[in-house]
């Protein structure tokens, strides 16, 4: 059995600049669409603040 795909929503709206400028808004989903590949140092990048904004912008949902 494939494991589950994890899924992120956005909670600080950001300019994602790794993804053509795409602006991402509070309570939106993360990526989109939801089938995009982003590396999971990407993903960790956005769940820290360890990126440019400083602190964390995404959060894992069920």
């Amino acid at each position: 059995m494939a494991a589950k795909k994890k899924k992120y929503e956005v909670i600080d709206s950001f300019k994602d600049l790794q993804d053509g400028n795409k602006v991402y808004h509070t309570g939106d989903r993360y990526p989109n669409p939801a089938n995009k590949s982003i590396p999971e140092e990407r993903i960790d990048e956005l769940l820290s603040s360890d990126n440019k904004r400083g602190k964390p912008v995404i959060k894992e949902v069920e």
